[in-house]
């Protein structure tokens, strides 16, 4: 199909460019920005007008809850949920049941992903058989099955010596390892520790979870890096101050190091959690003010690499239960440009800063595990795969169950005002979504 969109207004932080411009599209892929042809006779002409075109977004933390969860999510609805957030490319954690651990497990997870023609899949493989910390994968075979890196999802590895091994083995075949920073026996609590878990009898978590598995998967980096070889190593969800300054200073040393930061913790605190809400109850939990601010600024000036929707969608069974015994996890998928757009619009920054922390910044973490598409993820360039998010800034939405395409209904934004709305979603140059009452037509030709 031949596409046409038209009177938009073209951003893409990979190259700076913002400008009015037409998108042409054929053939799966971006063929003129901006003076478009006379011989290019679409099918199809979206009218972009009051919109903004840009890359289609790159979430790394998705979980699809398919295979063996189906009654949180299926792989359906939550990759419809995706390309309705305007989400072109997706980061799968290793989680699912069984664990994405046998390379016939990821073959099945991706015939059918791409059998639906919605969202890209991304997945990575567990790090560890059965994410138990204590044998590796075959991560050679787990790569050829099309996994972009390695990692434990929310279960640490206890044993160290296991850790130094990983690092060592994906250092010396340029694989990369996706760990959640989190100390196994201070990190079981329900709530970040201080004075509200406190009061409200909750266990904590104290940043020292998080700092004291920075600082020693740091020294393995160091002790691999030492014996000739370099394990680059992406941090997932930091939600700490203290933690945020230990990964400042470690790219400032120069080691291999990306990390991303959850909307949930980038805008949320633990006062929301109100009276035992238990929509809050998330991994890694809100932290407090400070920790907040210190995220938020760790994104502008580049320390953070990506904004995530650490997407979890859980069975509302699992949700309407005391807060200590709920289910931790929360649908954000479809909610993660608007709330990227709140940030922006609460600290003063503009919507290329937005952009830039959902595109060109998680595009970057990905770097050359995306092969052939590494040139197309997270940017418009002509010649390059056409995944487009068009959307409007100012067209604000409430965030309902009704609204929401995630079989998950469970957000703390829930009943808020966002302040953009995606009207179209490309993949590979086709139709993904498209918002009702979007003006579309076939070409006066056609």
């Amino acid at each position: 199909m031949k596409i046409l969109i038209q009177n938009g207004r073209v951003m893409d932080p990979a190259t700076g460019r913002d400008e009015m411009a037409d998108v042409a599209v054929a053939a799966g892929r971006i063929i003129a920005i901006g003076q478009v042809g006379s011989d290019f006779h679409p099918n199809r002409v979206i009218d972009a007008a009051g919109c903004v075109v840009a890359p289609g977004l790159v979430d790394l933390a998705v979980r699809l809850r398919e295979p063996g969860q189906e009654h949180a999510g299926m792989l359906e609805s939550e990759m419809s949920a995706a390309v309705a957030g305007g989400v072109t490319s997706l980061v799968c954690p290793p989680d699912t049941d069984p664990v994405l651990d046998e390379p016939g497990l990821v073959d099945m997870l991706k015939f059918r992903a791409e059998k639906l023609h919605l969202a890209r899949v991304f997945p990575l493989g567990a790090l560890t058989r059965g994410l138990k910390g204590e044998v590796l994968t075959e991560m050679a075979e787990l790569t050829e099955s099309g996994c972009i890196g390695f990692g434990q999802a929310e279960v640490p590895i206890v044993n160290t010596q296991v850790l130094q091994r990983a690092l060592q083995y994906a250092a010396t075949f340029g694989y990369t390892v996706w760990l959640r920073p989190q100390d196994h026996w201070l990190g079981q609590g329900v709530a970040a520790s201080g004075p509200l878990a406190t009061r409200l009898g909750l266990s904590g978590v104290p940043a020292a979870a998080e700092t004291i598995a920075l600082h020693t998967l740091f020294e393995l980096m160091r002790a691999v890096s030492s014996k000739g070889s370099r394990a680059r190593v992406h941090l997932c969800r930091i939600s700490s101050a203290a933690g945020l300054e230990l990964v400042r200073q470690a790219k400032a040393e120069g080691l291999p190091v990306s990390c991303d930061v959850s909307v949930h913790n980038l805008l949320l605190t633990d006062v929301d959690i109100g009276y035992y809400d238990s929509r809050l109850r998330l991994q890694p939990p809100v932290r407090q003010q400070r920790d907040r601010e210190a995220l938020r600024a760790g994104l502008v000036d580049g320390t953070i690499d990506a904004l995530v929707s650490d997407h979890n969608p859980v069975a509302a069974d699992a949700k309407i239960l005391p807060f200590a015994e709920a289910e931790p996890g929360a649908t954000a998928v479809e909610l993660l440009l608007g709330l990227a757009l709140r940030w922006a619009q609460q600290d003063g920054l503009g919507l290329m800063q937005a952009l830039t922390v959902l595109t060109s910044g998680p595009q970057s973490v990905l770097g050359g595990s995306l092969g052939t598409l590494q040139a197309s993820v997270g940017r418009l360039a002509v010649g390059g795969v056409a995944d487009i998010c068009v959307f409007h800034p100012d067209s604000p939405w409430v965030v309902t169950q009704q609204a929401l395409r995630s079989q998950g209904k469970h957000t703390p934004f829930g009943d808020q005002e966002l302040p953009s709305q995606v009207r179209a979603t490309l993949v590979g140059g086709q139709l993904a979504h498209l918002a009702d009452g979007v003006a579309t037509q076939p070409a006066a030709h056609a």
